[in-house]
């Protein structure tokens, strides 16, 4: 097995690449391995994080005639851009997605989607197989069940894929704070999307912002 590990192995902005798959009703329907709610915010965190930071993101759907329509709250993000409509249950069956993937020139290659152990699995294996560098954001997917997601993890991890959540994505983007180019955008999607992190932070501020009482003396 090779090791993901030196500081070469962190995602950086300017090499990735995302790919958001399914994030359609019928899935959303039957996804019981994470709270609907979460998965729904951790995606679309994901792909206003992708937006911020510059990251090319290919959308894509499965059927939408009969699965529904990508969520709104992603699709919103990026107005205007077509969404892979497939047949293909495994996205990297689908050469349109794939030759989209690859006019990036992007290496690492970032995908989530609905359910794990289906859509996510079987392009992230393939795309392995193929000399990929494959994160998948884990709390942006979800299956029909505790056990599936988990199964499918491990199967991805085995096949060599490295496992991360949006926040964790974001944060490797951004790596430091004096880099400012992009972190008031990413200040933003922490209060939107990180629940007690973005709520602390407007905490802070109110206190940074509130006058300290003058007594007399």
């Amino acid at each position: 097995m090779t090791f993901r590990n030196g500081l070469d192995s962190l995602l950086r902005p300017e090499d990735s690449v995302l790919v958001l798959i399914d994030h359609q009703p019928y899935q959303l329907s039957n996804l019981n391995s994470h709270d609907p709610h979460l998965a729904v915010n951790a995606a679309i965190a994901l792909a206003k994080s992708a937006k911020a930071f510059n990251v090319p993101t290919i959308l894509t759907s499965v059927i939408a005639d009969r699965g529904g329509l990508l969520f709104p709250q992603i699709t919103d993000v990026f107005p205007g851009q077509e969404v892979i409509d497939r047949t293909w249950i495994n996205t990297w069956e689908d050469q349109k997605v794939v030759d989209a993937v690859k006019a990036t020139g992007r290496k690492q290659l970032i995908i989530a989607g609905l359910w794990t152990e289906v859509c996510v699995a079987m392009p992230t294996i393939q795309a392995l197989g193929e000399g990929w560098d494959v994160t998948v954001v884990t709390d942006a997917c979800g299956g029909v069940s505790v056990e599936s997601h988990a199964v499918a993890i491990q199967r991805m991890i085995a096949a060599g894929a490295n496992m991360m959540t949006w926040m964790a994505v974001a944060s490797e983007w951004q790596r430091d704070w004096a880099r400012t180019e992009h972190a008031a955008e990413l200040t933003e999607i922490l209060k939107q999307h990180a629940a007690g992190s973005g709520i602390a932070y407007l905490w802070e501020q109110q206190l940074l912002n509130t006058p300290v009482p003058v007594t007399a003396s």
